[in-house]
C-alpha cells in the first residue's frame, strides 16, 4: 500500500480508533467498568448523542464546503421554543404541524445564514457569530425569558422518551432518526451532483466558479440544509426536555464543530465525511457519561472537552501540513 492509500485508510479508521481509545480509558477502573460498559449506559451514550449528532450533519456540510456555523447552539434553543409554544396554546396544534414547523425555523435561519454570505460575500464567521446573539435573542422574547411549558403527555415527548432504561433495546425512536438522516446525507454528500459541488467549493472556490458553480446559490442551499437539520436537532431537544428552554444548548456549537473536526473534516473545507462526525459526536458522549461516571467535577469535564477541541483543530493543521 502506498503512502497515499494509508493515509486515507489512518483518516477513515482515526475516528474508530480514536472511539476506543476513550472507551478504554474510562474501563481502567473494575467499579467504573461494571457501571459504563453495560447495554442501559450505551444507551443513554446514543440518546445524549442525537442532538450533537444530527447538528453535526449540518455543520459537515457547512464545514466541508469551506465555511462555518457558530448560531447553531441558538438555532436549536430558538427552534426548540417554536415547538413547545405551539404545544402551549389554549389549542395546541398537531404534531405533525409541530415537527415540520420546529424544522422549518431551523431552514429559515439557515437560509438567512446563508444569504448574507453569500449575497453580501461576508465572512461566515462574523454572520453566524451574529446570528448567535439574535436567534438567543428571539428565544428568550417568544419564550418571555422562561421556559415553555407544555402538556407532558404530548406526543413530541416520545421521540426522545428512555423506555426499559437498564436494556439496550429499545433505543428511543430520536437514534433512528438521526441515524436515518446519517445515512441519507452520506448519500447526498457522496453520490450526487450537489454533494460534488460541496467538495468543489471548499476546495477552491475560485475554481469552482470558473467550472461553471453558481456559488452563490449553493451556499445558500448549503446553509438552508444545514439549518433544517438544525432545527431537526431543536425537536430533540424540545423531546429530551419536555419543555421549550431559550437558555439551552450554550456552547453547543463548540461540541458539534470539534464532533466534524474530529471525525476528519478540516476547517479549512473540501474534506469531510458523515461517517467520520457521527463517530465524532458518540466521542463527544462518551467523554461526558465517562467523566460522570468516573465522577469528575463539572469544572473538569469542561477543560476535558476544550483540550479536545484544541487537538482537534491541531490535528486537522497537522493534516493539512502532511498533505501540503
Amino acid at each position: 500500500m502506498n503512502r497515499f492509500g494509508l493515509r486515507q485508510l489512518l483518516t477513515v479508521l482515526g475516528p474508530f480508533l480514536g472511539l476506543l481509545f476513550v472507551i478504554g480509558i474510562f474501563s481502567i477502573k473494575p467499579e467504573v467498568r461494571e457501571v459504563f460498559l453495560t447495554g442501559g449506559n450505551f444507551k443513554i451514550v446514543l440518546t445524549q448523542t442525537v442532538i450533537v449528532a444530527i447538528g453535526a450533519l449540518g455543520m459537515t456540510l457547512i464545514i466541508v464546503s469551506g465555511g462555518i456555523d457558530l448560531s447553531v447552539g441558538s438555532i436549536v434553543a430558538l427552534t426548540s421554543v417554536v415547538g413547545a409554544k405551539l404545544l402551549s396554546l389554549s389549542q395546541p396544534w398537531s404534531t405533525p404541524a409541530v415537527i415540520a414547523i420546529t424544522v422549518l425555523a431551523g431552514g429559515l435561519v439557515g437560509a438567512i445564514n446563508g444569504s448574507l454570505v453569500a449575497g453580501l460575500r461576508m465572512m461566515p464567521f462574523i454572520v453566524t457569530l451574529g446570528m448567535m446573539g439574535v436567534a438567543r435573542g428571539v428565544a428568550k422574547w417568544l419564550g418571555q425569558n422562561q421556559t415553555v411549558n407544555y402538556d407532558e403527555k404530548a406526543a413530541v415527548n416520545t421521540i426522545m422518551a428512555l423506555d426499559e432504561p437498564y436494556n439496550f433495546f429499545p433505543l428511543p425512536t430520536g437514534v433512528w432518526i438521526a441515524v436515518v438522516l446519517a445515512i441519507i446525507m452520506a448519500v447526498v454528500l457522496r453520490q450526487t451532483v450537489f454533494g460534488r459541488y460541496v467538495f468543489a467549493i471548499g476546495s477552491n472556490e475560485a475554481t469552482a466558479r470558473l467550472c461553471g458553480i453558481r456559488v452563490p446559490m449553493q451556499k445558500v442551499i448549503i446553509y438552508s440544509l444545514a439549518g433544517l437539520l438544525f432545527g431537526a436537532a431543536g425537536l430533540m431537544q424540545l423531546s429530551r426536555l419536555t419543555q421549550g428552554d431559550p437558555t439551552v444548548a450554550i456552547g453547543l456549537e463548540l461540541d458539534i464543530i470539534a464532533a466534524v473536526v474530529i471525525g476528519g473534516a478540516s476547517l479549512s473545507g473540501g474534506t469531510g465525511s458523515i461517517l467520520g462526525s457521527m463517530i465524532g459526536a458518540v466521542i463527544m458522549a462518551v467523554l461526558r457519561n465517562g467523566s460522570n461516571q468516573m465522577g469528575w467535577p463539572t469544572y473538569m469535564q469542561e477543560i476535558i472537552i476544550g483540550i479536545v477541541i484544541v487537538l482537534a483543530v491541531a490535528l486537522d493543521k497537522f493534516r493539512q501540513g502532511r498533505q501540503a
